[in-house]
């Protein structure tokens, strides 16, 4: 019934844990991992694996092809193989709870949808995923809204690819991992796809049905985070600059630098308020992302990072800006010149009756 596709560079440390959840799924079919290239231990690992799971097939990717990112490339090796009569995209860092394939194909009935896709709870280590990894999913849930994405009626489309379920016979249609080779957010590219053809998408964020921890190091978050960020957030300089007043305090600080410029000639303001008078308005930017953190289901707790996750996350916005206009976007090992992560996409089929 099901195809679970997991493309894996360098993942020996999460590898084994998401392809045995998967093997739980008596939904699955078949997992097709790609092993890209990996230098670490995942193809041993991987060896191991298949000795006692049946349906765990393992293929190797090539030299990577010109215009094409590695995942895409890897997944769309999978993809080619598989049987399924469904497509399950994800990650080798996620795990699926029991019943989660389930869950999906019920969704998929539910809502009348050929994509289902969920939103991973998170698994937090380090002080600075804590920080920052949090600040992101809430910027990303005030942007892109689940309600907004399911609404057939609305051009809004997302999906994750850590749990990216879809319909083989769309998945041809629309083109596949093809028509968006060189798209860093394949993922919002592919249900952007589908729900331009015409098809129902469900986007969602439940609890106990997938968890992640993406990164286990900085140099991998802020390899991460700044490879998305700034298409995440519109792709344009001009959206990047309406988010950051959204997050950051800038706004406050002129003004209140504008203050002190015109009223000097005639009364000199202490320090003092102007500091009260900043210090109240990062409060307020606090306060709201206490609600953002609640309504998201993160512990209340983590307000206590909103400073660091602020700055971190208004950092890493300028240092993607900087990567995917002007510099190179880093992945996994390998070097994508700005402006070629997003190749001249194929034409959309159009949705018979």
């Amino acid at each position: 019934m099901v195809s679970a596709i997991i493309p894996a560079r360098n993942e020996e440390a999460s590898i084994a844990r998401a392809v045995e959840s998967v093997a739980a799924q008596a939904e699955i079919a078949e997992i097709i991992v790609v092993d890209d290239q990996s230098t670490d231990r995942t193809g041993a690992i991987l060896a191991e694996l298949a000795k006692r799971i049946p349906k765990l097939k393992i293929l190797h990717t090539r030299a990577l092809p010109p215009g094409w990112v590695g995942k895409n490339y890897a997944v769309a090796l999978g993809a080619d193989a598989a049987q399924g009569e469904w497509l399950l995209f994800t990650d080798a860092d996620t795990c699926h709870m029991p019943g989660s394939t389930r869950r999906a194909l019920a969704d998929a009935v539910d809502h009348n949808a050929v994509l289902v896709s969920y939103s991973p709870e998170q698994e937090l280590g380090s002080f600075w995923e804590r920080a920052l990894v949090p600040f992101v999913y809430c910027r990303l849930c005030a942007k892109f809204s689940f309600a907004r994405v399911n609404n057939p009626k609305l051009p809004d489309a997302a999906a994750n690819g850590q749990f990216l379920m879809l319909l083989r016979d769309v998945y041809q249609k629309v083109g596949g991992h093809a028509a968006i080779a060189g798209e860093v957010l394949e993922d919002v590219a592919l249900a952007r796809r589908v729900k331009q053809a015409g098809y129902q998408i469900y986007f969602a964020a439940p609890i106990g049905t997938v968890r992640t921890r993406m990164y286990r190091s900085f140099p991998a978050l802020w390899e991460g985070w700044t490879k998305n960020l700034y298409p995440l957030m519109g792709d344009t300089t001009k959206q990047m600059f309406i988010e950051l007043a959204e997050v950051f305090p800038a706004v406050e600080v002129i003004l209140l630098s504008l203050l002190w410029v015109l009223l000097r000639p005639r009364y000199t303001p202490q320090l003092w308020l102007l500091a009260a008078l900043l210090f109240l308005a990062i409060s307020r930017r606090c306060v709201r992302f206490g609600e953002q953190l609640y309504r998201n289901l993160y512990p209340i707790s983590y307000i206590k990072y909103h400073v660091p996750g602020m700055c971190l996350y208004s950092a890493a916005l300028f240092a993607s800006c900087w990567k995917n206009t002007r510099g190179s976007v880093e992945w996994k090992g390998r070097s994508y010149p700005a402006g070629a992560q997003t190749i001249a996409q194929k034409p959309l089929p159009q949705r018979t009756p």
